[in-house]
């Protein structure tokens, strides 16, 4: 079922409609596509209509001090949350009726950010989803961080866009079990807390929302290399997958390095993107240039199959030569593991 219909109260079985996206009317409003518009994201979000957009995705600055070449990350809390109550608001204008709104935001302002699109600009929340990440944060004194936040907005509670058959990933019935029961297209991704998910995938059940995928790092292939904070394709993939039909139009108000934009050019959709920075623009513009619809999505797209277990990791002895028969006999007895690459 690709377009449903959801009754927030009723609890009651709600027929499905089409599973086509519903054809354009002459008062659906048009915006420009295709296109990186360079600015102040407020500035060219009030230069769109009302109603234009499918879907949109934010990736906003934390305030957390992250040093970017034209924004200043270092707002006070009242500042950085008008400034943020001034953009969701323009996401909510340009969006259609049944358009979706993701938003991604740290542990700072999680809660004011969620209470703010609920109860001040009228969205209704569908999801709050936990992205569990592997290199994550070193911290002192405290756990160290390994996830953020990503709510899954709505304009209407009743009417939106939500492609199950999209975004289905193996069970544990085929991973741990090998039961040939399992759905061979797999069962809905998870939202609850996690520990390694490739030593313990019977911890995935149907009523849990973490999505494991590992950041990107600065050795991994995917890694543009010119900005500190990019999102992984699979994961934005899931997310335009799940909330936009091909054809439709993708926002990204932050585009960042352009993660959104050339996920959303590879699986058909339209793309509109805005940038402050005129250093970032250009880059994006060249990542777009070497994506191409159709062009396969960086990263796996099964984290957990592609993933050695820890008992399956390289060990450090197998990384330097033993030196004579007392350093091989002393490797074979103690055997220390090397977590695989993805882990701290």
């Amino acid at each position: 079922m690709a377009r449903r219909v959801s009754k927030k109260s009723s609890g009651t079985a709600v027929p499905p409609v089409s599973d086509s996206p519903p054809a354009p009317t002459a008062t659906v409003a048009t915006a420009p596509s295709n296109v990186l518009l360079e600015g102040d994201c407020l500035d060219r979000l009030a230069s769109l209509p009302d109603g234009c957009v499918h879907l949109a995705f934010a990736d906003p600055p934390f305030n957390i001090g992250y040093d970017y070449d034209t924004y200043d990350d270092r707002r006070s809390a009242n500042d950085y949350l008008t400034w943020s109550q001034r953009w969701m608001a323009e996401i909510v204008r340009v969006l259609r009726p049944d358009g979706t709104f993701w938003l991604a935001i740290g542990d700072e302002y999680a809660a004011e950010l969620k209470v703010m699109a609920t109860r001040e600009l009228g969205l209704t929340c569908r999801s709050w989803v936990v992205w569990y990440y592997t290199f994550g944060v070193n911290c002192r004194q405290k756990f160290s961080r390994s996830h953020a936040h990503i709510f899954q907005f709505v304009r209407d509670a009743e009417a939106f866009t939500f492609n199950t058959d999209a975004i289905r990933i193996p069970s544990a019935r085929e991973l741990v079990y090998g039961d040939r029961r399992a759905n061979p297209q797999g069962r809905l991704p998870d939202d609850t807390w996690i520990l390694r998910p490739q030593d313990l995938p019977e911890g995935f059940s149907a009523d849990q929302d973490t999505w494991y995928f590992p950041r990107v790092c600065g050795t991994f292939k995917e890694r543009s290399g010119w900005h500190g904070c990019q999102m992984p394709e699979q994961l934005l993939g899931r997310i335009i997958r799940s909330s936009s039909h091909p054809g439709d139009l993708v926002l990204d108000p932050f585009a960042g390095s352009g993660t959104t934009l050339a996920v959303a050019r590879k699986l058909g959709r339209s793309y509109l993107g805005c940038e402050l920075s005129p250093q970032y623009a250009e880059r994006i513009r060249a990542r777009l240039a070497a994506a191409l619809p159709g062009d396969p999505l960086d990263g796996s797209p099964e984290p957990l199959k592609s993933v050695p277990t820890t008992r399956d990791g390289r060990r450090l002895e197998d990384l330097r030569p033993a030196r004579g028969k007392t350093r091989a006999k002393r490797a074979r007895k103690s055997e220390p593991l090397l977590f695989p690459p993805e882990e701290p």
